[in-house]
């Protein structure tokens, strides 16, 4: 979208007014509700709401609501099941951004659930407290399908972070922030576009939220297309990081600012003991990044102009009020004890590489960025990791941008940055790493270590890629199957006997297996005219399928062996 160098001018001149106490409105943050577990029911839906407060409605996408989705709880431990039903017109899918789980449940561009079907991943949760969040991740749309606003947060609760004196308040001292940025049209429409124009908390414009004079939790999401955000607050107060993407820091870590990147989570706490009465502002200073970080530059006009661009900008207005019952009041000393992965252990170093490359047709702007010299092919697996591998990634980039770099399937510990131990608060476990672009002609280089210690599956792959959404879109992304024994013998290859009774049906359909082994690796049920309406990632048979919301008519089941991947028919009738 373009603008005028004049618009730009008069736009900038709003920014100012709006940093200003006295031009300044503002709306109240909206919390998203909580689902607790462990099933969990998510309607992804196409949808409006009132984001700019006069005016037209904004089409958007929710999960149960008109924006944005429930912050999901889960208990370590727990075995979860999700029934995500697509009632948009378009595909999509739900990846579960930082979960440890098998990659058929994983919700990357292989598990595509069309229009009007439902999709019921289900896994064993062993991701340490800390939060996590959920968005689409269709290949080629995972930008759009975020712009319109699908998407929502995972708190994961363990014993360690339960025992520890931290606010657990939710929306009263524990308060979830998703940031985002939009650029909103005239007709008060989100425009696809990498950078926007206004700044959206949790979907709300000129946000401002009630917080008591105690310590406060803010459990923060880089959830924006592509700006990096350079945390602070308007009194430059000392807040403390608490967690990385995947856990509990040993201690907490003091900071003035903190830069957050794309698909990045923290969680800070602040202390605002005795200051009742007052105000501080949660704040973006921009100005002070680099022009090759997301939000650094400064575009005058073309697809990347934003009028946000370089400068520093109101994220949260907070308004301190009366303590709570039982207030936290101190930052504890200490958190746990990480018991980070060996370096002497590893069994390989994967070397990857990030380039720009110019004049690739379709690709939006001067630069494509591409990962190991290639866009990104389906069909194409870059590696095969053997199971209970311990890896070592390293990255070397010669773009001259900087990339936030995402692995899904594992947390990792960063080894080092250009040669140098990470800093305090990104030494505990990550999901998101951000690559530094080039110095000069020096390439930047940053190390991480992984083990790879289940989920073997050859036939679904994780994917790697730049969480910018609109370079993943583009093709800066890869992927890697985790490989286990494979099954060998002539009887192996065979199709399964079964039948399936009752049938017709009612409420429930059973299997009849010849052979007593018989395990699924994946079903789908598919109506007379051709239509998936259920995906069933290994589902549990020993007490059938539940069909009651089925309509009534002829389906057919599609039954994939877990053992020999081999997929067998069946018809059925549902009463």
């Amino acid at each position: 979208m373009k603008k005028s160098i004049q618009s730009l001018l008069a736009a900038l001149l709003l920014v100012f007014a709006c940093n200003t106490a006295f031009s300044q409105t503002y709306n109240n943050l909206w919390i998203p509700d909580t689902l607790a577990g462990p099933t969990f029911n998510l309607a992804i839906k196409d949808t409006f709401k009132q984001i700019v407060s006069t005016g037209q409605q904004t089409i958007t996408g929710g999960i149960n609501g008109n924006f944005w989705g429930p912050t999901l709880i889960f208990n370590k431990g727990d075995e979860v099941h999700l029934n995500v039903k697509n009632n948009l017109n378009d595909s999509t899918t739900i990846h579960w951004h930082g979960m440890h789980l098998p990659a058929v449940m994983d919700g990357g561009p292989h598990q595509v659930i069309p229009p009007g079907t439902t999709w019921q991943p289900y896994w064993t949760v062993t991701n340490n407290a800390a939060t996590y969040w959920y968005h689409p991740h269709l290949h080629e749309m995972t930008e759009e399908h975020i712009t319109k606003g699908i998407g929502g947060l995972i708190i994961v609760r363990d014993n360690i972070e339960s025992a520890l004196a931290l606010p657990r308040k939710y929306g009263v001292d524990d308060i979830p922030l998703a940031l985002t940025d939009r650029d909103i049209n005239n007709s008060n429409q989100f425009v696809t576009v990498p950078y926007g124009d206004s700044m959206l908390v949790n979907g709300t414009l000129r946000p401002q939220y009630n917080i008591p004079a105690q310590v406060v939790r803010f459990r923060v999401l880089n959830g924006a297309i592509e700006r990096s955000y350079n945390l602070g607050f308007s009194d430059n107060r000392t807040f403390y990081i608490i967690t990385s993407d995947g856990g509990l820091l040993n201690a907490p870590v003091g900071v003035t600012r903190y830069v957050l990147h794309a698909g990045e989570r923290v969680e800070i706490l602040v202390d605002c003991s005795g200051q009742q009465g007052t105000s501080v502002d949660l704040k973006a200073f921009n100005s002070t990044l680099s022009n090759f970080v997301a939000g650094g530059e400064s575009f005058v006009g073309g697809p990347f102009a934003n009028y946000l661009g370089h400068l520093d900008f109101r994220i949260l207005h907070l308004n301190i009020g009366a303590q709570t019952a039982n207030p936290i009041t101190a930052i504890p000393s200490a958190l746990t004890n990480n018991v980070l992965i060996n370096e002497a252990d590893a069994d390989i170093t994967r070397h990857l590489t990030i380039s720009d490359s110019t004049g690739v047709p379709g690709i939006l702007g001067p630069n494509a960025f591409i990962i190991n010299h290639h866009l990104f092919n389906i069909n194409y697996n870059d590696y095969h990791v053997p199971l209970n591998n311990t890896e070592i990634w390293e990255i070397t980039s010669n773009s001259i941008f900087g990339h936030p770099f995402h692995i899904h399937d594992v947390e990792f510990n960063i080894l080092t940055v250009n040669g140098a131990a990470p800093a305090a608060a990104q030494a505990g476990w990550k999901d998101v790493v951000f690559i530094p672009g080039r110095t000069g002609n020096t390439p930047s280089v940053v190390r991480f270590i992984a083990k790879f210690e289940d989920y073997a599956d050859s036939l679904h792959p994780f994917m790697f890629h730049c969480h910018i959404s609109l370079h993943e879109d583009e093709g800066m992304m890869g992927q890697f199957v985790v490989t286990g024994s494979t099954p060998t013998g002539v009887n192996e290859v065979q199709a399964k006997d079964f039948t399936l009774y009752p049938n017709p049906a009612n409420n429930r359909l059973y299997f009849n297996f010849a052979d007593a082994s018989t395990t699924a690796y994946y079903v789908k049920i598919i109506n007379a005219v051709g239509k998936t309406v259920y995906m069933l990632p290994r589902p549990q048979l020993q007490s059938g399928l539940d069909i009651s919301d089925l309509a009534p008519g002829m389906y057919m089941l599609q039954f994939t062996d877990e053992k020999t991947k081999v997929t067998t028919t069946k018809k059925f009738i549902k009463e």
